[in-house]
């Protein structure tokens, strides 16, 4: 970064969405420099095989490593659900995924260990979340549903209003049919946190109490302090950040990342 002595912390995703860790990141940690990388060029992982998403997920490792980050992120709950065990052979440094952050925090939010998870496709076939929530806590009671509308209406912007909520509606009702007792769900996506207050609303009105909501991008934000230990509060850290298609990033990248993207760069892996 730009003193030429701090260690960044590094961040990718399989798109943009993984701008709501750095969000979070930057809420929790201010003083932190963050490298991020959205493999936009390849993006969706959640409908690719768990061997492609684990070569694309090391290759973007590999990017930030080149890079000398002190700690990875992988902001995606796909890699995170497919690709883990790679990452961290892989890694000289520390690895954190999603998905353990989002598990342990579930468990905390749960009264009644039933836990609802909504994800991509990849990530809910890998049933990941059942088995780091079934390492904690074998008594929980976890199911799971794949939303795939829930990414092009964040993308879109279409985040509030009857077309969010109608979709939130139809698949939390599915949900629901799972196991009708949920107390806390858990947003297994990136995008999903812009949809946080429909979801929130869709499953309240559907179960007829609230139910809590975990985002893994806060769980992770969490779990980088905790790994860190000590972090400076002052001055606001750096943000670099790469793309490897560049296509409508300034459009999106802002309603995830919550502020305007100043610069970014392009790369090939």
């Amino acid at each position: 970064m730009s003193d030429g002595r701090r260690r960044a912390i590094g961040v990718f995703d399989s798109g943009v969405g993984g701008l709501t860790v750095v969000r979070a990141v930057r809420s929790a940690l201010p003083g932190e420099d963050i490298l991020y990388l959205g493999d936009t060029a390849r993006v969706p992982y959640g409908s690719k095989s768990p061997r492609t998403v684990e070569r694309y997920s090391l290759a973007c490792q590999r990017f930030l490593l080149d890079r000398d980050v002190k700690l990875v992120l992988i902001a995606c709950n796909t890699a995170s659900a497919n690709a883990l065990p790679a990452l961290v052979a892989a890694s000289q440094v520390p690895v954190i995924g999603a998905v353990e952050p989002g598990a342990a925090s579930a468990l905390a939010a749960s009264a009644r260990r039933r836990i609802g998870v909504i994800g991509t496709l990849a990530t809910i076939r890998s049933r990941a979340y059942e088995t780091a929530i079934a390492a904690r806590d074998p008594d929980a009671h976890v199911v799971g549903l794949a939303c795939p509308l829930l990414v092009p209406l964040a993308e879109e912007g279409w985040t509030h209003g009857p077309i969010a909520g109608l979709v939130a509606r139809r698949y939390l009702s599915e949900l629901l049919t799972l196991d009708p007792d949920i107390d806390t769900l858990v947003l297994g996506c990136t995008h999903y946190p812009l949809l946080a207050d429909e979801l929130a609303e869709a499953a309240a009105e559907l179960a007829g109490r609230p139910i809590a909501i975990v985002d893994s991008a806060t769980a992770m934000a969490q779990a980088a302090r905790a790994a860190l230990g000590e972090s400076p509060s002052e001055p606001r850290g750096e943000l670099g950040i790469f793309v490897t298609d560049a296509s409508r990033l300034e459009e999106l990248a802002p309603r995830f990342l919550g502020e305007r993207v100043k610069r970014h760069e392009l790369v090939d892996l």
